[in-house]
C-alpha cells in the first residue's frame, strides 16, 4: 500500500458511539471501550489495516497494531524517540512536551543514541538481576507492613491499599524520595498519566510542579553533609548535570510506579475472572513467574507505546510507506500481544502459556530497564496475597469496576475484595 492511499485514511475507522457511519472522524481514545476494554477495539483495527493513520488524543498518528510490525519498528533507527524530530502539527500538542517543561521529560526514553546509551548507562546497574535479588527481602517487608493492618478486616482495595503503595514505596527508596514527599509525587505521576478536557493546563503545570520538587530533592541532598546510600544521591555525587538527574528521576518514579500498580491489579482480577487459573495456582505455586508472564501479555499495564517515534525519513512498516518529516508513529503493544500470529488463541487467558516475547515492556533499545523489578514486586506482592487471603472474592459487580483514563496505560482505579485472612506460616 502506499502512503497516498494510507493517508485517505486520516482517522480512526471505528463507528464512535451512537454514530453508524464508520468513517467518521473519532479520535481513538474517544472510541468505544478504549479505557475500559482496548482489546476488540484493538483487534478490528489490527485485521482490517495494521499499519494506519488515526488521531489520537488529538494529534494524527500511524498506529502500528501486529506484533513483528511492532517489534521492527521498535529497532528501526529511523524512528526517533526525540520529540525534537516530530512535525509542527505533533509538536504543538501539549502532552508531546517538545517545548513547555522540557527538562523534566527530557530523559532517555525521549532521545537516541549516542545521547541514550550513555543516560542508560548511568541508572543500568540500579536493575541488574544481582541487584533486584538484593531489594528481594526489602520488598517483602514493604509487602508485609502494607497488608498488616488490611488483613485482619477481611476485606482490601488492592489497588489503593496495597498494588499503589508498594512500589511506590519500593521506587521511592531506590531513588531516595523522603516519606514525605511520596503523596506529593503520586498525585502528580497520575496526572502525568491520566487523560481529561483540561490536559492542556493541567499537565504542563504538573511537569512545573515535578521540576521545582525534583530540585528541591536534590538541593536538600547536596546541603546534607550525610553520604546519600541513594540512586539519586550517588548520581550528584557523580557530578552528573542536574537536568539529567530531573529528566532520569521523573522516568524512573512514573515508570516505576503507575506500571507496576497496573500489573499487579490486572494480574489479581484476571485471576479473579478464571476461578480455575487461580486455583491452578495455589496448587502449583511454581508457576507464579509464568502467571505474571501471561498477564503481562493478556492484559499488561501498557496498551500503547509511553512514547510517539517520529520518522527522519520514509519508513516502510509492514505494507505500509510512512513518510518521512516528522510523522508520528504509535506501537500498540496490547494490539501487539494479542496478535494471533505470534499467540495462538490470543484472548484465552492461561497461566501455562509460554508467554515469551510479549511487548509489555517494549522492545529493542528502550526495553524497560526496571522490568526486573516490577516483575519481582508484582511476583512478591501476588505470591504474598494468596498465601494471607483465602476465598479471595470481588467485592463489588465487576460492571462496576472503572479503569484508568490514561492514553498509553490500562490500569484500575479501584478494586474492591473480601478473604478469609490467613495467619503467617498457615496454609491457605
Amino acid at each position: 500500500m502506499s502512503a497516498e492511499q494510507a493517508n485517505d485514511v486520516v482517522t480512526c475507522p471505528m463507528p464512535s458511539p451512537g454514530h453508524g457511519n464508520a468513517d467518521d472522524a473519532t479520535d481513538l481514545m474517544d472510541q468505544q471501550g478504549y479505557v475500559d476494554a482496548p482489546y476488540e477495539l484493538l483487534a478490528r483495527l489490527r485485521a482490517e489495516q495494521p499499519v494506519r493513520r488515526v488521531v489520537f488524543a488529538g494529534v494524527p498518528v500511524w498506529l502500528v497494531t501486529r506484533h513483528e510490525d511492532i517489534r521492527t519498528a521498535s529497532k528501526d533507527p529511523r524512528l526517533s524517540n526525540d520529540p525534537r524530530h516530530g512535525n509542527k502539527t505533533v509538536r504543538s500538542a501539549p502532552w508531546v512536551f517538545a517545548t513547555e517543561n522540557y527538562t523534566v521529560t527530557r530523559n532517555m526514553l525521549r532521545c537516541d543514541p549516542p545521547a541514550h546509551t550513555r543516560l542508560r548507562a548511568l541508572v543500568a546497574g540500579e536493575f541488574t538481576p544481582g541487584r533486584i535479588e538484593e531489594l528481594r527481602p526489602r520488598i517483602q517487608e514493604i509487602t508485609a507492613e502494607l497488608l498488616a493492618p488490611v488483613l485482619p478486616l477481611g476485606r482490601l482495595d488492592v489497588i489503593s491499599d496495597f498494588a499503589k503503595r508498594l512500589p511506590l514505596t519500593v521506587i521511592s527508596e531506590v531513588l531516595g524520595v523522603p516519606a514525605e514527599g511520596r503523596d506529593t509525587f503520586a498525585r502528580l505521576a497520575g496526572v502525568y498519566v491520566e487523560m481529561s478536557e483540561n490536559d492542556d493546563r493541567r499537565m504542563p503545570r504538573a511537569a512545573c510542579e515535578m521540576r521545582d520538587y525534583l530540585i528541591g530533592l536534590l538541593k536538600d541532598k547536596r546541603e546534607s553533609n550525610a553520604s546519600c546510600d541513594d540512586l539519586l544521591g550517588r548520581l550528584l555525587s557523580a557530578d552528573h548535570h542536574e537536568d539529567e538527574v530531573i529528566g532520569m528521576s521523573f522516568l524512573l518514579l512514573v515508570a516505576g510506579f503507575e506500571t507496576t500498580a497496573n500489573l499487579i491489579g490486572s494480574g489479581v482480577l484476571a485471576l479473579l475472572e478464571h476461578p480455575e487459573q487461580l486455583a491452578m495456582l495455589r496448587g502449583q505455586p511454581h508457576l507464579m513467574g509464568q502467571a505474571i508472564e501471561e498477564i503481562l501479555r493478556w492484559r499488561g499495564p501498557i496498551k500503547m507505546a509511553p512514547v510517539l517515534r517520529f520518522t527522519t525519513c520514509d519508513v516502510h512498516i509492514g505494507d505500509v510507506t510512512v513518510p518521512g518529516g516528522g510523522e508520528a508513529v504509535l506501537l500498540s503493544y496490547g494490539a501487539g500481544n494479542r496478535d494471533p500470529a505470534r499467540f495462538a488463541e490470543p484472548d484465552r487467558f492461561d497461566i501455562r502459556r509460554d508467554s515469551r516475547g510479549h511487548l509489555a515492556f517494549g522492545h529493542g533499545i528502550h526495553h524497560c530497564l526496571g522490568a526486573p523489578l516490577g516483575k519481582a514486586e508484582a511476583t512478591i506482592g501476588l505470591r504474598t496475597l494468596l498465601e494471607r487471603c483465602d476465598e479471595l472474592v470481588l467485592a463489588s459487580d465487576p460492571c462496576e469496576l472503572t479503569w484508568g483514563h490514561s492514553r498509553f496505560m490500562h490500569g484500575l482505579t479501584s478494586l474492591p475484595v473480601t478473604f478469609r485472612p490467613v495467619p503467617p506460616g498457615a496454609t491457605p
